[in-house]
This record gives C-alpha cells, sequence and structure tokens, in this order.
C-alpha cells in the first residue's frame, strides 16, 4: 500500500496574490489598448501596478518563500538536460516548484513584462497618450520604443500567455497535475517530503512592507514626468 500523499506549502501567500494580481492586470493592459480612447488612462494605471508587481517580485526572488526564491529554480543547463531525458535526482524537487521548463517560462514572461513596462514609460501612441517619461527621450527614441511596445512586445507577452496556458492544460489533462490548485491554496501533494516555504505572519508583513516601498518607487520615478 502506498503511504498518503504528504501536504507541504509551496506557494506563499505573497507568491500567489503576486500571481493572480499580474495575470488580471496584464489581461487589463491588452483590453484597454485595445478599446483605446479613454480607457488608455486605465492602460496607464494598470501599468503602474504591473510595475509596481514586477519590483515586488524581482525583491521577493530573493526574500520569499523557499520555492518563490529564484535560486531555487534557476536551473544549469545541465538539470534543464537530465529533467528533459527524465533523470531528474529526487533531491531536486522539480515536481515541488518550478520544473527546469517552468522556469524558463517565468523568467521569459518576467523579463518581457519588464521590457514591456520599460518601454510604455517612454512610449507615445502621437494621438493622446504618452508614457510618464517620455520628455526625457528624443522623438526617434520615443518612436522605436512605441513601435516595440505596441506590436512585438505585446504579442510576444500574449503568446507566453498562450503557451502558459496551454501547459496547465497539458498537465491537468494528460499528466494528471493540477497547477492552478496550489497556485491557489499555497499547498501540494507531495508523494515524498520536500522542504515547506515559510508562510507566517511576520513573512506576509514583510511582503506589504517590501510591496509599498515598491508602490512608492513607482510612484516617484511616474512623478518625475510632471
Amino acid at each position: 500500500m502506498q503511504p498518503p500523499p504528504i501536504r507541504v506549502r509551496v506557494w506563499d501567500l505573497p507568491t500567489r496574490l503576486f500571481h493572480w494580481a499580474l495575470a488580471a492586470c496584464v489581461v487589463g493592459s491588452v483590453i484597454s489598448a485595445k478599446i483605446g480612447g479613454n480607457a488608455m488612462a486605465w492602460h496607464l494605471r494598470l501599468g503602474y501596478v504591473v510595475f509596481t508587481l514586477l519590483l515586488f517580485r524581482l525583491t521577493w526572488g530573493l526574500l520569499g518563500g523557499r520555492w518563490s526564491r529564484f535560486s531555487s529554480f534557476a536551473y544549469a543547463p545541465r538539470t534543464l538536460l537530465r529533467y528533459l531525458r527524465g533523470a531528474s535526482r529526487p533531491d531536486e524537487h522539480h515536481d515541488v516548484g518550478h520544473s527546469p521548463l517552468g522556469a524558463l517560462s517565468v523568467f521569459a514572461l518576467l523579463g518581457l513584462l519588464c521590457l514591456q513596462v520599460g518601454t510604455g514609460l517612454f512610449a507615445d501612441d502621437e494621438i493622446a497618450t504618452t508614457g510618464p517619461l517620455n520628455k526625457f527621450v528624443a522623438d526617434a527614441t520615443a518612436h522605436r520604443l512605441s513601435g516595440w511596445h505596441a506590436h512585438w512586445g505585446q504579442w510576444l507577452i500574449i503568446g507566453l500567455v498562450a503557451l502558459h496556458i496551454a501547459a496547465i492544460v497539458y498537465y491537468t489533462r494528460w499528466r494528471g497535475r493540477s497547477l492552478v490548485g496550489p497556485m491557489w491554496r499555497g499547498d501540494k501533494l507531495l508523494a515524498a517530503p520536500a522542504p515547506a516555504a515559510a508562510d507566517g505572519p511576520a513573512r506576509r508583513l514583510l511582503a506589504a512592507g517590501v510591496l509599498a516601498l515598491c508602490a512608492l518607487g513607482v510612484a516617484w520615478l511616474v512623478g518625475l514626468g510632471d
């Protein structure tokens, strides 16, 4: 008889809130950009929220729970190759946090979103909306950044999001592993023990403080354009 599965806290609450807030803001940003007009005011606001969330996640990648830290899923190429061959070692716990392929997706999405936010700060749609830092760059530079923001950047992000959703469907339907449930509840049922992520009141208070500092930093930076 197999032993009962072990419930392990994998995703701390700050990471889960970040994940769902970022997903909502990215969807809202794409929709508001497609609508245009008065909705562009919301596109800018959502962009500032995404900026804040990204700063938080980059910081939380150093301070967060065990499986939220970048050190837990910054895999070496040989580790990725072992994973692709199905030869992962038990101590690597690829079934707990982000797998090597999942880690590539996370880093790619975070990097693209950072680039998208950065270009948006200087963009000018030549209609009625400009980024808050547009005045600090030449018109030619703003034009190039706007082109990336409205075209390549947008479609690459949509593509990565679609790939992310496809991976969720694949793991749920064909591998029998839910990726959504643990990111919602925080816990995973595992066949073997694994280190748990710290997720107590002190850690959540720390996350709130980090988020507040990130929001203040974004507000200061955006205010430079006034």
